[in-house]
């Protein structure tokens, strides 16, 4: 009495199986179509970076206070080192001189150990960057 039932069972697997073979997956080809300013943009954007104008992360700050006395000291510092880059920023009604962009604690850490030798007021801070 069961036959009839496995005879359909088989029949139904078969009749599955040789739709699945018939289904076939769609084919497409994606074409992109790319501004011509996105590799400017993404250069301009790497040397922002190096410029430490982007980063979220650590920087060390070497002085605070007018701006001749800032760009004394961000010259003296590139004489002195070039592991990392330098810049000065401000804020009202002062300048700050900034170096590096560590993405951890650590790196900065480390970074201004090698700067105390020199700066020994220097000290990291974590940038407002927004």
């Amino acid at each position: 009495m069961k036959t009839p039932y496995y005879n359909k069972a088989i029949l139904y697997c078969i009749l599955l199986f040789m739709i699945t073979l018939k289904v076939q997956a769609q084919k497409t080809t994606i074409t992109i179509n790319e501004d011509d300013k996105i590799p400017e943009i993404l250069s301009l954007k790497k040397s922002l970076e190096k410029e430490n104008k982007l980063a979220v992360g650590f920087t060390i700050q070497l002085y605070y206070g007018e701006l001749s006395k800032a760009n004394t000291i961000i010259k003296d510092y590139r004489n002195s080192y070039n592991s990392w880059p330098a810049s000065i920023e401000y804020e009202t009604p002062n300048y700050k001189v900034w170096v590096g962009s560590f993405s951890t604690r650590l790196e900065a850490d480390r970074a201004r150990l090698v700067i105390n030798k020199k700066y020994p007021a220097a000290f990291i801070l974590k940038p407002d960057r927004g």
